[in-house]
C-alpha cells in the first residue's frame, strides 16, 4: 500500500501529488481497473499472449 507521510510546512496538494505518483508507479490503479470485472481464464491467457507478443508486460 503507498504511504504518504506529510511533512512540517508541506501543503495538502504537494502530499496528494506525491501519493498520486506512488499510486501510479505502484500500479494500483491499473490493478483495480483490471480487477473490476471478471475475465475468464481463456481470455487472460489470450491477452497475455498479446501482451508477449507486443513486448509489454502482463
Amino acid at each position: 500500500m503507498a504511504e504518504v507521510r506529510l511533512g512540517e510546512n508541506e501543503s495538502i496538494d504537494s502530499a496528494l501529488r506525491r501519493f498520486k505518483k506512488k499510486i501510479q508507479k505502484a500500479g494500483i490503479l491499473s490493478e483495480v481497473k483490471r480487477r473490476e470485472r471478471y475475465e475468464k481464464p481463456s481470455l487472460r491467457r489470450k491477452r497475455k499472449a498479446e501482451a508477449a507478443r507486443k513486448g509489454g508486460r502482463y
